[in-house]
Formats: C-alpha cells, structure tokens, sequence
C-alpha cells in the first residue's frame, strides 16, 4: 500500500539525514519507526532472541559464497 504524508522541512531533513546514516531508504525508516510506535516491532524482543544463543535466519547462508561469487565472475567475463 502507497501512503503519501506530508512532512515540515524540519522533520524531513532528519529523515533524509538518519536515513543517510543508516544507510537505508528513507521509505524503510519511516516503515521501520511506525512499526516500533505501533508495537509490531519491539527492540527487546529481538535483543532476548539474540541472546539466548538460538539459532536464527539460515545457518547456511554464509557458506560457499566464493564459489557463487567466482560463477558469477566467470559468467561476467564469458559475455
């Protein structure tokens, strides 16, 4: 869903410059602050599932990624 909002140059300017900061879209900020208001998103929850030592995301994720980046290189260079 598409919401358009109106922001004074203030409050915009701070959007543009966190967004900067963190190095994420000014669109995934705003998401990501009204999630936290809403209370769909809650820090401390996240901060209890790391530390309790279990695993999360895929495991997997980070293995063999010479082998894809070097495909993919090779792939590259055929063309």
């Amino acid at each position: 869903m598409a919401l358009s909002v109106r922001l004074d140059p203030v409050l915009a300017a701070k959007v543009e410059e966190e967004s900067k900061r963190l190095g994420i879209s000014k669109s995934d900020l705003v998401k990501d602050a009204l999630a936290l208001r809403l209370g769909l998103k809650n820090p401390y929850d996240l901060l209890r599932q790391v530390r309790s030592g279990k695993p999360m995301g895929n495991p997997a994720a980070s293995e063999r990624t010479g082998a894809g980046l070097r495909a993919k290189l090779r792939a590259k260079r055929s063309h």
